[in-house]
């Protein structure tokens, strides 16, 4: 993954299509640009129904990763849910979508530099969701912060369909597109939801930019 996406639609329109009972974000900016570690919406299951919340991007690392680190960043996308680290956080309380209107993956070139390429449903960039897992931890993110305790986020990834696997062959995000794939990760048994962890058709997306580190195209 290029760890990196934008999410430019306003929050009525996330609040539709995942059928949030709160909002715990105040006023969401439009985000051409969201890198890992950055805050970011996320649509969980509250004790009051679903709810649209801010976490920062960056699942906890496993252990044999953070040897002779004295922080730790966060994994930004989750690939072999098998993993023991991994299983904890995927039955339904820990279970979230999270809203982008396009994602980026870096594109090789003969002379070594990894320009971003932008990839959406549309040039109109419709709203869609990201398989995701959340969770609230206490951890060294940044040195300089010292401990702090956030909420979590990292999001599914899959093999690619053609159109992203010509960019980066080895994966893309796991992507929801209807209200019924929503409700299906956000509720369903692991082994029913584990369904969608796989690539999109090689039609359902189109290249909508490329070198930017945002994508900047705001859609109303």
């Amino acid at each position: 993954m290029g760890n990196l996406y934008s999410m430019t639609k306003g929050q009525q329109a996330i609040r539709e299509l995942a059928s949030i009972m709160r909002d715990l974000t105040g006023n969401l900016p439009s985000m051409p640009g969201i890198f890992p570690d950055y805050p970011a919406p996320i649509v969980r299951n509250g004790s009051e129904g679903r709810e649209l919340a801010l976490a920062r991007w960056g699942m906890p690392s496993p252990v044999f990763a953070l040897k002779g680190r004295n922080s730790d960043p966060g994994v930004t996308n989750v690939r072999n849910v098998s993993s023991p680290h991994w299983r904890r956080w995927l039955g339904p309380a820990s279970r979230c979508v999270v809203p982008f209107t396009s994602f980026s993956e870096n594109e090789v070139l003969p002379d070594g530099r990894r320009p971003p390429v932008w990839f959406a449903f549309d040039e109109t960039r419709p709203l869609a969701f990201f398989a995701g897992i959340w969770t609230p931890w206490t951890s060294v993110r940044k040195v300089k912060e010292g401990e702090t305790t956030n909420d979590v986020f990292a999001f599914l990834t899959t093999e690619p369909n053609a159109v992203v696997g010509a960019i980066h062959p080895k994966a893309m995000p796991a992507i929801l597109t209807t209200r019924e794939e929503i409700d299906l990760w956000m509720t369903a048994p692991i082994q029913d939801a584990l369904a969608l962890q796989r690539p999109l058709a090689d039609d359902a997306l189109v290249i909508v930019a490329r070198g930017d580190k945002q994508d900047e195209a705001l859609a109303a």
